[in-house]
């Protein structure tokens, strides 16, 4: 069976992702990580979140993947001891110091990080004869040189299907550390690429007419060649995001496990359908990147709004009463009473209408307004809890 892979910045994310359809999830711990703004796992929330997993037969990844300076070494083995006494199941990491750490000391899979921007045999086979057990490929490949990696493969691959692109080979990018001395390979990439920038000839400024110049590229969505990825034989397709909103881990997850069970039971829909499902998350422009050809003009964002900001996502339910028909909510976004709401779940998809709704003291309310509050609403729909609501 294809691995789906999801993001998790946090715990409630890593539970979300897991019950929305993901086979295994990849985290950040709070050290020897890429993301250090994410909401990075302590031990003990690893701890639980293998638990959880587990129990669910998923998989729990953590990423050690910054460029190794003399001082991080420090410590890292009896991290990543720690680690597998917590139970995770693999380790992605782009330098072979630390995967050999991995296979030498615990009994965690290596898996190779797409920092180490793996596009051909060679690599893979020296990865392969260091021990790793899996090979996160480059994004910069077309499906062609994929099909050429997989007729030969030696090892288990890894490819991502959605998320965001980078405009350096693989995310080795110096743009952060020279503008903002934040070493983007070691945790603390500021994203220059996405900023907004006037362009300058001899002190004339070249854009008057625009606010802006942008240099970022779309992010990727492979829903159309899916298929054709499937047919490789690719062993796991990742998602990446783990500094996204629940609700975008949730629908993207969702959306993905929708599309490769469809396949896998020949009732495969159009892809715009699976599309729309995509579109309804916090979303920014998307193309199929480097999978079917180098890149032209129009996989990237020059500009244009880098976001699509959605304010949908209104509420997680946190409980439902069958006999009161009670919903217990915690508010996420604004909205009203009276209001139309589409139930979003791992098990359905429903549009419910709601009438008044209360406080937890069961005061009426004209709104619910104050972020992560509790509201209560009453639905003859049976709703479960870690459902998601939106607005129709």
């Amino acid at each position: 069976m294809i691995e789906l892979l999801a993001p998790a910045g946090d715990l409630e994310k890593l539970k979300i992702a897991i019950l929305y359809g993901a086979n295994a999830v990849f985290i950040g711990g709070v050290k020897f990580s890429l993301r250090s703004r994410a909401s990075n796992f302590t031990l003990k929330d690893i701890e639980e979140g293998c638990r959880f997993a587990h129990q669910h037969n998923a998989k729990v990844h953590v990423t050690c993947n910054i460029v190794m300076h003399e001082i991080d070494i420090e410590g890292i083995i009896e991290y990543l001891k720690d680690l597998e006494e917590a139970g995770v199941d693999a380790i992605i990491a782009s330098s072979p110091s630390i995967l050999k750490l991995v296979i030498k000391h615990t009994k965690m899979e290596a898996h190779v990080s797409t920092q180490a921007s793996v596009t051909n045999q060679e690599a893979i086979a020296f990865y392969k004869e260091l021990g790793v057990h899996r090979v996160v490929l480059g994004r910069e490949l077309t499906l062609r040189e994929l099909e050429i990696l997989c007729d030969k493969k030696t090892v288990a691959l890894e490819v991502f299907i959605h998320g965001g692109m980078c405009t350096s080979y693989s995310g080795r990018c110096m743009l952060s550390n020279i503008m903002t001395n934040r070493d983007a390979n070691r945790g603390g990439c500021a994203h220059s690429c996405r900023w907004n920038y006037d362009l300058y000839y001899k002190n004339n400024k070249l854009n008057p007419e625009k606010d802006y110049f942008a240099m970022s590229s779309k992010d990727l969505c492979a829903i159309r060649v899916i298929p054709k990825l499937v047919s490789l034989g690719i062993d796991s397709f990742k998602i990446e995001g783990r500094m996204k909103s629940l609700h975008y881990i949730a629908t993207i997850v969702k959306t993905y496990r929708m599309l490769l069970d469809d396949l896998e039971q020949n009732s495969l829909k159009d892809f715009s359908y699976y599309e729309e499902k995509i579109a309804r998350a916090e979303n920014r422009p998307t193309s199929t990147g480097f999978l079917l050809g180098m890149p032209t003009i129009q996989e990237q964002l020059y500009d244009l709004d880098q976001t699509i900001p959605s304010k949908d996502f209104v509420g997680i339910v946190l409980d439902y009463d069958f006999k009161t028909k009670k919903a217990t909510v915690e508010q996420r976004n604004h909205f009203v009473p009276y209001s139309s709401l589409e139930v979003f779940g791992p098990n359905h998809n429903e549009i419910i209408n709601i009438t008044e709704i209360y406080n937890e003291k069961n005061e009426s309310l004209d709104a619910a307004r104050h972020a992560r509050q509790i509201i209560i609403f009453y639905t003859d729909f049976p709703l479960e809890k870690n459902d998601l609501l939106r607005l129709n």
